[in-house]
């Protein structure tokens, strides 16, 4: 290789890295104590062997900080199904991808959302906080797989009489059906992962009904219930996405506070107490996920110390009602 040929060579591998080391950066100089880090990503649902590991989906921060999330225009893909909230077909609609993310305030404010993206959530129902003005939680879990851990956070629950949401796959529910009649039989809500967990823009708007009526199929095949609430995979939405599946009869449910909770955290249960502690703020939607040990350690503490800070715990119900 000739000297020239070595140089552009260096040069290009010293710009990869220095991309990478700066994209590290901006995550570990917003929290370095905690893995509550300022954008937040769903994990991606799948099998064990595959779902501990850091998703390559992360939400990238955009480049002015003040935004909440970043579009990625991709795949913009056309459908002519009709909105019946809005009379619009999602010919008309974006179907740039986004990738969910807040950024924090301090002191336990609620974090900051861009007016634009607070009205096109608005438009089609989609709920992400509850009110600024009311010390309310709202406890959801994202279950792709099972990690021997549901049962006791079902039992943590229970014993504070509080009722959240589990957001499963159609993996989930075929094979964990007891513990998916034991979510309904002790109050919680049950809602849609989707079947295969894809990012939602990339399918076509026939793909996403089936992948949302699959689920609810086994569901209420299972329970005799229905499904109204999903929790789009990776957090990834286009404003089609959100038209399409709200003319399902889906409300869509994203998160204001979250964790890299999907492996083991360097400081146990611990870290994942402190945590969900640090960033508590009235009408926070938690997103947890139910295959962490470490947050099912942890959960216990994080009900109680709730509660003696004066917040309380309410279900999807009240919020979406509330804020209908």
């Amino acid at each position: 290789m000739s000297r020239y040929a070595r140089a552009i060579v260096a040069l290009l591998m010293a710009l990869i890295a220095g991309g990478f080391y700066a994209g590290k950066m901006y995550l570990a100089a917003d929290n370095p104590k905690s893995t509550a880090t300022g954008v937040y990503s769903s994990q991606p649902a799948g099998e064990k062997t595959t779902a501990n590991t850091l998703p390559s989906q992360a939400v990238k921060p955009a480049k002015n900080e003040t935004k909440a999330q970043t579009p990625e225009n991709i795949n913009e893909k056309k459908s002519a199904t009709g909105d019946k909230k809005t009379g619009e077909t999602t010919t008309s609609l974006s179907n740039a991808r986004r990738g969910w993310g807040i950024k924090r305030n301090d002191n336990h404010q609620q974090p900051e959302m861009p007016g634009a993206i607070r009205d096109t959530l608005a438009r089609y129902d989609a709920h992400w906080i509850g009110s600024p003005d009311e010390k309310v939680l709202y406890l959801t879990f994202d279950e792709g797989y099972e990690n021997g851990y549901t049962p006791k956070i079902l039992d943590i629950l229970k014993a504070n009489n509080v009722k959240a949401a589990f957001f499963v796959t159609g993996h989930y529910v075929k094979t964990h059906p007891e513990l998916v009649k034991r979510m309904v039989a002790e109050g919680h809500i049950v809602g849609n992962h989707t079947m295969n967990h894809p990012s939602l823009p990339d399918i076509s708007d026939e793909e996403i009904k089936k992948e949302l009526q699959s689920v609810e199929e086994l569901f209420t095949k299972l329970t005799g219930k229905k499904m109204k609430y999903l929790r789009p995979p990776k957090g990834e939405y286009s404003e089609r996405t959100l038209a399409v599946t709200r003319q399902l009869g889906y409300y869509n449910i994203f998160w204001s506070l979250a964790l890299v909770d999907w492996v083991p955290m360097p400081g146990g249960p611990q870290e994942a107490y402190q945590s969900v502690m640090d960033n508590l703020h009235n009408g926070a939607v938690i997103l947890l996920h139910a295959v962490s040990r470490d947050n099912t350690e942890a959960l216990d503490r994080i009900l109680k110390d709730a509660r003696a800070q004066g917040y309380t715990f309410k279900t999807l119900d009240d919020l979406v009602v509330k804020k209908s």
